[in-house]
Protein backbone atom coordinates (compact mmCIF):
# COMPACT_ATOMS: atom_id res chain seq x y z
CA UNK A 1 0.00 0.00 0.00
CA UNK A 2 1.30 3.44 -0.89
CA UNK A 3 2.13 5.50 2.19
CA UNK A 4 1.08 9.10 2.76
CA UNK A 5 3.93 11.37 1.62
CA UNK A 6 5.90 12.42 4.68
CA UNK A 7 8.66 14.53 3.11
CA UNK A 8 9.17 17.07 0.34
CA UNK A 9 10.73 14.34 -1.81
CA UNK A 10 7.79 12.05 -1.17
CA UNK A 11 5.30 14.79 -2.05
CA UNK A 12 7.27 15.59 -5.21
CA UNK A 13 7.05 11.96 -6.27
CA UNK A 14 3.34 11.84 -5.50
CA UNK A 15 2.78 15.00 -7.53
CA UNK A 16 4.43 13.32 -10.52
CA UNK A 17 1.77 10.61 -10.65
CA UNK A 18 0.11 10.79 -14.06
CA UNK A 19 -3.66 10.49 -13.77
CA UNK A 20 -4.34 10.63 -17.52
CA UNK A 21 -2.72 11.74 -20.75
CA UNK A 22 -2.69 15.46 -19.85
CA UNK A 23 -3.17 15.60 -16.09
CA UNK A 24 -0.82 14.97 -13.16
CA UNK A 25 -1.66 14.80 -9.47
CA UNK A 26 0.31 17.93 -8.58
CA UNK A 27 -2.12 20.36 -10.22
CA UNK A 28 -5.01 19.00 -8.13
CA UNK A 29 -3.32 19.53 -4.75
CA UNK A 30 -3.19 23.33 -4.71
CA UNK A 31 -5.58 25.00 -2.26
CA UNK A 32 -5.84 28.68 -1.34
CA UNK A 33 -7.07 27.64 2.11
CA UNK A 34 -4.09 25.35 2.64
CA UNK A 35 -1.67 27.91 1.20
CA UNK A 36 -2.88 30.88 3.23
CA UNK A 37 -3.31 28.99 6.51
CA UNK A 38 -0.14 26.88 6.11
CA UNK A 39 -1.89 23.49 6.12
CA UNK A 40 -0.70 20.36 4.32
CA UNK A 41 -3.16 19.27 1.64
CA UNK A 42 -2.00 15.66 1.32
CA UNK A 43 -4.16 12.52 1.03
CA UNK A 44 -4.11 10.04 3.91
CA UNK A 45 -4.91 7.31 1.38
CA UNK A 46 -2.94 8.24 -1.76
CA UNK A 47 -3.88 5.05 -3.62
CA UNK A 48 -7.60 5.80 -3.34
CA UNK A 49 -6.99 9.41 -4.34
CA UNK A 50 -5.13 8.21 -7.44
CA UNK A 51 -7.87 5.75 -8.41
CA UNK A 52 -10.64 8.32 -8.02
CA UNK A 53 -8.63 11.09 -9.66
CA UNK A 54 -7.78 8.85 -12.60
CA UNK A 55 -11.47 8.20 -13.24
CA UNK A 56 -12.23 11.93 -13.01
CA UNK A 57 -9.48 12.80 -15.47
CA UNK A 58 -9.91 9.98 -17.96
CA UNK A 59 -13.70 10.00 -18.17
CA UNK A 60 -14.48 13.71 -17.73
CA UNK A 61 -11.55 16.11 -17.95
CA UNK A 62 -9.77 14.59 -20.93
CA UNK A 63 -12.91 14.58 -23.13
CA UNK A 64 -13.69 18.16 -22.05
CA UNK A 65 -10.19 19.37 -22.87
CA UNK A 66 -10.18 17.50 -26.16
CA UNK A 67 -13.41 19.21 -27.18
CA UNK A 68 -13.06 22.72 -25.76
CA UNK A 69 -9.34 23.31 -25.27
CA UNK A 70 -7.29 23.77 -22.14
CA UNK A 71 -8.98 23.48 -18.74
CA UNK A 72 -7.95 25.64 -15.78
CA UNK A 73 -8.24 23.74 -12.50
CA UNK A 74 -9.58 26.02 -9.77
CA UNK A 75 -10.11 23.70 -6.80
CA UNK A 76 -9.84 19.95 -6.57
CA UNK A 77 -8.58 17.62 -3.84
CA UNK A 78 -9.00 18.76 -0.24
CA UNK A 79 -7.70 16.83 2.73
CA UNK A 80 -10.20 16.35 5.59
CA UNK A 81 -8.12 18.87 7.59
CA UNK A 82 -8.33 21.54 4.88
CA UNK A 83 -11.95 20.89 3.98
CA UNK A 84 -13.04 20.82 7.61
CA UNK A 85 -11.29 24.11 8.26
CA UNK A 86 -12.92 25.62 5.19
CA UNK A 87 -16.34 24.46 6.32
CA UNK A 88 -15.90 25.83 9.83
CA UNK A 89 -14.56 29.22 8.69
CA UNK A 90 -16.97 30.18 5.92
CA UNK A 91 -14.88 29.27 2.87
CA UNK A 92 -17.78 27.71 0.96
CA UNK A 93 -16.76 24.13 1.70
CA UNK A 94 -19.41 21.53 2.44
CA UNK A 95 -18.94 19.36 5.53
CA UNK A 96 -16.42 16.54 5.48
CA UNK A 97 -19.29 14.03 5.53
CA UNK A 98 -20.85 15.63 2.44
CA UNK A 99 -17.49 15.92 0.65
CA UNK A 100 -16.34 12.31 1.03
CA UNK A 101 -15.96 10.95 -2.50
CA UNK A 102 -16.31 14.57 -3.59
CA UNK A 103 -13.51 17.05 -2.93
CA UNK A 104 -12.11 14.52 -0.43
CA UNK A 105 -10.95 11.99 -3.01
CA UNK A 106 -9.28 9.62 -0.55
CA UNK A 107 -12.40 8.73 1.45
CA UNK A 108 -15.39 6.64 0.36
CA UNK A 109 -18.86 8.04 0.89
CA UNK A 110 -21.40 6.71 3.40
CA UNK A 111 -22.38 3.99 0.92
CA UNK A 112 -18.80 2.84 0.38
CA UNK A 113 -18.56 4.42 -3.07
CA UNK A 114 -15.59 6.16 -4.65
CA UNK A 115 -15.68 9.59 -6.26
CA UNK A 116 -13.79 12.79 -7.01
CA UNK A 117 -14.71 16.43 -7.68
CA UNK A 118 -12.86 19.34 -9.21
CA UNK A 119 -13.78 22.92 -10.03
CA UNK A 120 -12.66 24.08 -13.47
CA UNK A 121 -12.90 26.96 -15.91
CA UNK A 122 -12.87 26.44 -19.66
CA UNK A 123 -11.17 29.60 -20.99
CA UNK A 124 -12.87 29.37 -24.38
CA UNK A 125 -16.30 29.09 -22.81
CA UNK A 126 -15.51 31.75 -20.20
CA UNK A 127 -14.98 34.19 -23.08
CA UNK A 128 -18.32 33.23 -24.62
CA UNK A 129 -20.02 33.58 -21.23
CA UNK A 130 -18.60 37.10 -20.81
CA UNK A 131 -20.14 37.96 -24.18
CA UNK A 132 -23.56 36.77 -23.02
CA UNK A 133 -23.59 33.01 -23.64
CA UNK A 134 -25.78 30.93 -21.34
CA UNK A 135 -23.98 28.57 -18.94
CA UNK A 136 -26.71 26.02 -19.58
CA UNK A 137 -25.39 25.36 -23.09
CA UNK A 138 -22.20 23.86 -21.66
CA UNK A 139 -24.11 22.03 -18.95
CA UNK A 140 -26.34 20.35 -21.52
CA UNK A 141 -23.39 19.38 -23.71
CA UNK A 142 -21.73 17.64 -20.78
CA UNK A 143 -25.03 16.04 -19.73
CA UNK A 144 -25.48 14.60 -23.22
CA UNK A 145 -21.89 13.43 -23.76
CA UNK A 146 -20.09 12.56 -20.51
CA UNK A 147 -20.66 10.21 -17.52
CA UNK A 148 -20.61 12.92 -14.84
CA UNK A 149 -22.34 12.63 -11.47
CA UNK A 150 -22.89 16.22 -10.29
CA UNK A 151 -22.26 19.67 -11.72
CA UNK A 152 -22.62 23.08 -10.10
CA UNK A 153 -22.19 26.24 -12.17
CA UNK A 154 -21.03 29.55 -10.68
CA UNK A 155 -21.39 33.16 -11.89
CA UNK A 156 -17.67 34.00 -12.19
CA UNK A 157 -16.26 32.94 -15.57
CA UNK A 158 -18.83 30.11 -15.74
CA UNK A 159 -16.62 28.06 -13.41
CA UNK A 160 -18.18 24.77 -12.43
CA UNK A 161 -17.73 21.82 -10.15
CA UNK A 162 -17.80 18.50 -11.95
CA UNK A 163 -17.82 15.14 -10.20
CA UNK A 164 -17.13 11.56 -11.17
CA UNK A 165 -18.75 8.95 -8.91
CA UNK A 166 -19.24 5.18 -8.93
CA UNK A 167 -22.99 5.73 -8.49
CA UNK A 168 -23.65 8.88 -10.56
CA UNK A 169 -26.64 11.11 -9.76
CA UNK A 170 -26.45 13.03 -13.05
CA UNK A 171 -27.80 16.29 -11.73
CA UNK A 172 -26.96 19.92 -12.52
CA UNK A 173 -27.45 22.94 -10.25
CA UNK A 174 -26.88 26.57 -11.11
CA UNK A 175 -25.67 29.24 -8.71
CA UNK A 176 -25.47 31.40 -11.82
CA UNK A 177 -28.77 32.73 -13.16
CA UNK A 178 -31.20 31.11 -13.55
CA UNK A 179 -30.50 29.66 -10.13
CA UNK A 180 -31.72 26.20 -9.19
CA UNK A 181 -31.70 22.69 -10.62
CA UNK A 182 -31.28 22.59 -14.36
CA UNK A 183 -31.93 18.87 -14.37
CA UNK A 184 -31.96 15.83 -12.13
CA UNK A 185 -33.56 12.41 -12.16
CA UNK A 186 -37.33 12.74 -12.21
CA UNK A 187 -37.41 16.02 -14.13
CA UNK A 188 -38.97 15.88 -17.60
CA UNK A 189 -35.83 17.29 -19.22
CA UNK A 190 -33.46 14.68 -17.73
CA UNK A 191 -33.61 12.27 -20.67
CA UNK A 192 -33.25 12.71 -24.41
CA UNK A 193 -31.04 14.96 -26.51
CA UNK A 194 -30.54 18.64 -25.73
CA UNK A 195 -28.49 19.36 -28.85
CA UNK A 196 -30.52 22.43 -29.75
CA UNK A 197 -29.23 24.13 -26.58
CA UNK A 198 -25.61 23.99 -27.75
CA UNK A 199 -25.96 23.86 -31.53
CA UNK A 200 -23.90 27.05 -31.77
CA UNK A 201 -20.83 25.19 -30.53
CA UNK A 202 -20.42 23.78 -34.03
CA UNK A 203 -17.99 20.91 -34.63
CA UNK A 204 -14.67 22.72 -34.24
CA UNK A 205 -12.27 22.00 -31.40
CA UNK A 206 -11.29 25.14 -29.50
Amino acid sequence: MMKKPASVKGLEEFGRVRLSNNFFMREFLYSEIANFHAMPNIPDNPELAIRAGTKLCEELLEPLQDRFGRLAVRSAYRSPLVNGYGNEHGYNCASNEANRAGHIWDQLDANGKMGATTSVVIPWFADQYERGADWRALAWWIHDHLPYSDMEFFPKRAAFNISWHEDPKRQVYGFANPRGFLTRKGMENWEGSHAAEYAWFGTDKY
